[in-house]
């Protein structure tokens, strides 16, 4: 988090994080829709669509005299490009974790929480962190996984805060991110 009193500015970094085609990109989509800023977000994706590098936009708000600036961005979830996940992580002052709620793809999640917990290292329990279950609305032959289920293979704390989520329709993306700015805000 940088603070500069002689600007009145409060700027901190926010990253997206999960497996591949989990819902990342989609979900901070809606967020800068939402705000009407979505000119403000830029992505590096491949020709089908897929986030190539990352995603990343700045939200700006206004509190008083103060000016508030949230650095947003997403780590791509295809291991072709992992090599770029560290330095998207890298000053992060909060984390919103996607995990895709099909249960085949429960290995590729826990994978994703692996590698997010050995990147930050002691630092995991410092840094804020909120989950979204996303994908909750599909239905058909996959089995979808619980709240509960989540917590457990992923060993977390029964504090751990996890939202149900559809990004594309918008389905508590915006009240994922309203907890993780209260979360950093206490911290």
């Amino acid at each position: 988090m940088i603070v500069d009193y002689g600007k009145h500015l409060l700027m901190f970094k926010i990253v997206w994080w999960g497996p591949a085609m989990s819902g990342k990109s989609t979900s901070v989509r809606y967020l800068f829709e939402k705000y009407n800023k979505l000119e403000n977000l830029k992505s590096i994706e491949t020709g089908a669509g897929r986030t190539l590098f990352f995603d990343y936009g700045d939200l700006t708000f206004i509190k008083g005299n103060w000016n508030i600036k949230i650095n947003i961005w997403t780590c791509t979830g295809q291991n072709f490009y992992a090599e770029t996940r560290p330095t998207v992580l890298n000053g992060a002052d909060g984390l919103i974790f996607i995990a895709d709620a099909q249960r085949n793809l429960l290995n590729d999640n826990i994978e994703s929480w692996n590698e997010l917990k050995n990147l930050l290292g002691n630092k995991i329990t410092e840094i804020p962190i909120i989950f979204c279950l996303n994908k909750v609305d599909l239905n058909g032959n996959n089995k979808l996984l619980t709240i509960s289920e989540l917590k457990q293979h992923f060993k977390l704390n029964k504090n751990a805060i996890i939202f149900e989520t559809v990004a594309i329709n918008g389905r508590n993306v915006f009240e994922s991110f309203v907890s993780l700015l209260n979360k950093i805000q206490r911290g």
